[in-house]
C-alpha cells in the first residue's frame, strides 16, 4: 500500500504532463498561407523548374498552371513538396522546395553579423 500511493501519484502526474505538452502542427513545420500581396517575389513554375529555393521567414507568391498561391515560409522544416501547400491542380508534377536559412537565422548562430 505504500508503494500504491506514490506510483498513483506518479501515474497521474505523467498522464497530466503528457496532455499540456504542445503539438507541432503543420504550420509550425511548413510555414503559411499568405497573401500574393505581401509576397517578396514570384515564383513562375513551367516544365523546366526541377525544384525551388527560398529563404527561411520569405513570403514567395508562385504562378503554375493558371493559379497563383502564396507561402510564407517560416515553419521549422528545410525542405518539403511544395504539393503539400499547393492548392489542387497548381502543380502537375512532385516539386521539392528547400528553404535555406535568412541572414538573421545565421547572425543567431554567430555565424555572420549584420550591420545596422
Amino acid at each position: 500500500m505504500k508503494r500504491l500511493i506514490p506510483t498513483l501519484a506518479l501515474l497521474t502526474l505523467s498522464a497530466v504532463s503528457m496532455t499540456t505538452t504542445a503539438k507541432i502542427s503543420e504550420t509550425d513545420m511548413l510555414g503559411s498561407a499568405a497573401q500574393p500581396s505581401a509576397a517578396q517575389r514570384t515564383i513562375a513554375i513551367d516544365a523546366k523548374t526541377r525544384w525551388i529555393t527560398v529563404e527561411h521567414d520569405e513570403v514567395v507568391r508562385f504562378v503554375s498552371n493558371g493559379q497563383e498561391f502564396a507561402w510564407a515560409f517560416s515553419g521549422m522544416s528545410s525542405s518539403f513538396s511544395l504539393n503539400k501547400v499547393a492548392p489542387a491542380g497548381a502543380l502537375d508534377r512532385d516539386l521539392k522546395v528547400y528553404v535555406w536559412p535568412n541572414a538573421r537565422d545565421l547572425a543567431d548562430k554567430g555565424q555572420i553579423s549584420i550591420p545596422e
